[in-house]
């Protein structure tokens, strides 16, 4: 049984996740006054009791439950693009705090493919900036790429990681500009969190809270504020009225079903979850499926290409120090038609704990590595560095999320995750493994594995200005349905080339902003 604030009567909002994007907007628009309900399908946690230094165990920090996948290159879903819980994703990545580039956003227009964005970078600025400040953001004093080169507001981490002077060295001896990351990861105390102490298990969730996550920042913010954070509730179903609206939505909690009314519904449930449930959804006014006039609800999901190189070396390298992404570059991130491939990358020198290093190698390119070979490998753990790609993947609608006819243990079709590389991935993922290796080659290392792996979901429910080829405008609000929003990573027109962390939370102050205003003058 849950205690209901606003059990019987009608919230103003409600909130389908409470991750990157649903805590920042339970935090803006309780903090505007709003009533606010926010329904997590995950546990409320507390970092100090339920986090642990486990790779395995905390495994549970990601979205666990059953989809089935399918196409040329199906995803491995789960911990390393989702998560479950109060905080979602933001609870175990890599605190990668990249801004996408000006070209992100008009890529038909300059490259000739996918779709251009109906908004612009500079419409997403002023939420950047917003965004790095209220997390404290730590950076460099220069970041050589895109459109903002700093100051951050705290300065850079220090030490870095063996692994990321490694791939700075080759860097380099290779003429290639490397960096620190903007992180968010705090390097001095902020708000009563302690600076970082370079515990290594970001991944796993941060006992410290050193690192941002929506879980210590946005959410307790939120319920200050008054707004009602439900966990462990899964919805179900978005509920409408006959006059074409929608009134609140379904869930389940313990086995019983529940309803919350709510004048504005928005979904933040992930680029699987948000399309699933709005093709669940249809009813006989919306025969296939809520906001999907056009057709696109479920289309055009990209993942990030994420290969990884590991590469042996004569020293200790030890992957485990430091956080995970300490070095970075971003000089393979514009189109250049010399390499025959539009669009680019960016690299990190990425960290591995132990069992990731080992399930990471066992699913080498060459072919299946394990007993006796693998068990070698892994007691050269400490001689091996990494160097990973966030590669951008073309859109294409053949990629969906579409439901099937087997149920789930709260009776909703499980979705279904098609995907493909194009062409264009192929050739940009090719360049990208042959850089990397080029780095750690000139760093003084002889590469042995090439890992290939996906991050990042994006897409499905896409922005735009025309109703007809996108599910929402600018602001994430339904072509269809006026008090249905989406905000999240699924209404991304195009995947860039960077972690997207930071332009989802952007995108989450904007709409914020915008439904704050709509409010006032009573139009939602």
């Amino acid at each position: 049984m849950i205690t209901r604030k606003y059990a019987n009567e009608e919230a103003d909002v409600v909130i389908v996740g409470a991750g990157a994007a649903g805590g920042v907007l339970a935090k803006e628009l309780s903090e505007a006054g709003l009533r606010v309900v926010v329904l997590e399908a995950g546990p409320f946690r507390d970092p100090q009791s339920d986090f642990a230094s486990d790779e395995l165990t905390m495994k549970n920090l990601g979205w666990q439950d059953t989809r089935i996948v399918d196409g040329n290159n199906p995803l491995k879903m789960g911990h390393n693009n989702s998560g479950r819980g109060v905080g979602g994703g933001t609870v175990h990545f890599t605190a990668v705090f990249l801004r996408f580039h000006e070209s992100d956003f008009r890529v038909k227009s300059e490259d000739g493919v996918g779709e251009n964005w109906p908004i612009a970078y500079q419409d997403l600025e002023p939420y950047y900036l917003r965004n790095e400040r209220e997390i404290a953001v730590s950076g460099p004093k220069h970041f050589p790429w895109g459109s903002y080169h700093g100051p951050y507001p705290y300065p850079e981490r220090e030490p870095l990681s063996p692994n990321a002077y490694t791939f700075m060295q080759g860097c380099e001896k290779l003429g290639i500009r490397s960096s620190v990351p903007p992180l968010a990861i705090l390097s001095a105390p902020f708000e009563g969190r302690p600076p970082c102490i370079n515990r290594g298990f970001c991944n796993q969730g941060c006992m410290p809270n050193s690192k941002f996550s929506t879980l210590i920042v946005h959410i307790p913010k939120a319920m200050q504020a008054g707004a009602e954070v439900l966990a462990d509730c899964m919805v179900t179903q978005v509920l409408m009225k006959s006059d074409g609206k929608a009134s609140g939505v379904e869930f389940i909690h313990e086995g019983k079903t529940y309803e919350q009314r709510a004048k504005v519904v928005i979904l933040s449930a992930y680029a699987v979850e948000t399309p699933r449930l709005l093709l669940h959804s249809a009813n006989a006014q919306f025969p296939d499926g809520l906001a999907n006039s056009s057709g696109w609800v479920g289309k055009a999901i990209m993942p990030h290409s994420s290969h990884d190189v590991y590469a042996k070396f004569d020293r200790d390298i030890r992957l485990y120090k430091g956080t995970p992404v300490l070095a970075t570059t971003q000089d393979f991130y514009e189109t250049d038609r010399e390499r025959g491939f539009v669009r680019g990358y960016s690299l990190h020198a990425h960290g591995a704990r132990p069992v990731s290093f080992g399930q990471a190698i066992s699913q080498s390119q060459s072919g299946p590595l394990w007993g006796k070979r693998l068990r070698e490998e892994m007691l050269d753990y400490n001689y091996y560095a990494r160097a990973t790609m966030v590669g951008e993947v073309l859109p294409n609608p053949d990629n969906r999320v579409s439901l099937v006819e087997e149920k789930d243990e709260y009776g909703l079709p499980r979705a279904k995750v098609t995907f493909s590389y194009g062409e264009n991935d192929h050739k940009l993922i090719d360049h990208a493994v042959v850089t990397m290796s080029s780095i750690l080659e000139a760093a003084g290392g002889q590469v042995r594995f090439v890992v290939p792996d996906t991050a990042h979901l994006m897409g499905g429910c896409r922005m735009g200005n025309d109703a007809r080829s996108s599910v929402v405008n600018s602001y994430g609000q339904s072509h269809d349905i006026p008090n249905l929003f989406i905000c999240d990573a699924s209404i991304f027109v195009t995947s860039g080339g960077a972690n997207p962390t930071n332009t989802v939370m952007a995108l989450a102050l904007r709409t914020a902003d915008y439904i704050k205003e709509q409010a006032k003058r009573r139009e939602l």
